[in-house]
């Protein structure tokens, strides 16, 4: 049961962007802007990394929704998602999307652990300036998102197929505001 008064049954964020619509919306502009805006990473990457912050930050919502539209992006190498949060080290992705997941990882516990040799490995894998950006954006996001969601603690559904149905919405239409009642 969530700490507010939110719409009841409403999982996740969309609950929580319901009861504050006013500030929800930038929410949501900034995760269509992050998560299916131009970027040099594909969808299901930034997908990814989206549902990789969320499982380090234990928000099992936002990682079972992100994950979820990673593997509907992923269409027929939905299987990378599962083995990239289980061990991304080991996961068949390139080493490129391996050392971003990396800086990921470690802005998801203090932006200061990110160093130098850090992003010289992403550089040295072919990543781009923007696309250490944006994956240090999506991080930092995210672990917003995460305590967000877990320090109201919106409804989280318990059924797998609830967060295929979310995938799929997400992946087909990305970030759109829930419609008031």
């Amino acid at each position: 049961m969530a700490h507010i008064q939110v719409p009841d049954g409403v999982p996740g964020i969309r609950s929580l962007v319901m009861f504050r619509p006013e500030s929800g919306q930038y929410l949501y502009e900034l995760a269509q802007l992050l998560l299916r805006g131009e970027s040099p990473l594909t969808e299901a990457e930034r997908e990814l990394i989206a549902a990789y912050v969320s499982s380090r930050n234990e928000c099992v919502f936002c990682m079972c929704s992100h994950a979820a539209a990673a593997r509907h992006l992923f269409k027929d190498k939905k299987q990378v998602v599962d083995i990239v949060l289980d061990d991304y080290k080991t996961a068949p992705i390139g080493d490129k999307l391996k050392s971003l997941l990396n800086i990921a990882g470690k802005v998801q516990k203090n932006g200061k652990e990110v160093l130098p040799s850090d992003v010289q490995e992403a550089r040295k894998q072919g990543a781009n300036d923007r696309e250490i950006h944006d994956t240090v954006l999506i991080a930092a996001t995210f672990s917003m998102f995460n305590r967000y969601v877990d320090g109201l603690a919106s409804f989280t559904p318990t059924d797998p197929k609830a967060y295929e149905e979310m995938g799929a919405r997400l992946g087909e239409k990305g970030y759109v505001l829930p419609k008031q009642s």
